[in-house]
């Protein structure tokens, strides 16, 4: 009876162990069907989506000191200021087109700064999704990479909200420039 009180207990922890790091890949294929299914709540569960914003705005603006941490009130009080206002700025690109369910199912699929024009949800009938690939992972973040058939390399960062729950934080666009959205046309 002790060998199998003792067996259970090992198992328990080997399988508690193998939840905590297999947590985040769990987390992107939950808002990749999320996504395909339209369902906002459940996307709300899974992404923080204001520091997704925050981390797509310099991204989309194409400036690389944007990309660099904003100086703090006490080094540079001017540039402190100035950095709070910048998404305020008329002009600046809105992330928004990239946090649809449609376009972030696109994102999970790996098409890239492509994802802001979709519209629907349209996956191909038999079509693969490619596999998110780990490239880092922590005990509270964790960051994994999706590769279109271009070899664009589109970055999801999860960070740790509690024991076995993970948020979408960051959205790493690939290299280039954004396309430039299409009208769309009104019937008059």
């Amino acid at each position: 009876m002790k060998r199998l009180f003792g067996n259970l207990i090992v198992a328990a922890l080997v399988v508690a162990l193998v939840s905590f790091f297999a947590a985040p890949a769990v987390a992107f294929f939950a808002i990749r069907s999320a996504a395909e299914a339209n369902d906002a709540a459940g996307l709300e569960r899974l992404i923080d989506y204001g520091a997704v914003r925050q981390s797509l705005r310099p991204q989309l603006t194409g400036n690389p000191a944007a990309m660099a941490p904003a100086p703090s009130f006490l080094e540079d009080p001017i540039g402190a200021m100035r950095r709070q206002l910048e998404p305020a700025v008329a002009g600046a690109p809105d992330p928004d087109g990239y946090l649809t369910p449609a376009a972030l199912a696109a994102l999970s699929r790996g098409e890239g700064r492509y994802a802001s024009q979709r519209t629907g949800a349209a996956v191909e009938a038999g079509a693969a999704a490619p596999l998110p690939k780990p490239v880092f992972w922590g005990v509270n973040r964790a960051r994994l990479a999706v590769t279109d058939d271009g070899g664009s390399v589109t970055l999801f960062t999860f960070e740790r909200k509690g024991p076995f729950e993970w948020k979408l934080v960051h959205i790493g666009l690939p290299d280039g420039v954004s396309p430039v959205p299409t009208p769309v046309a009104t019937a008059p």
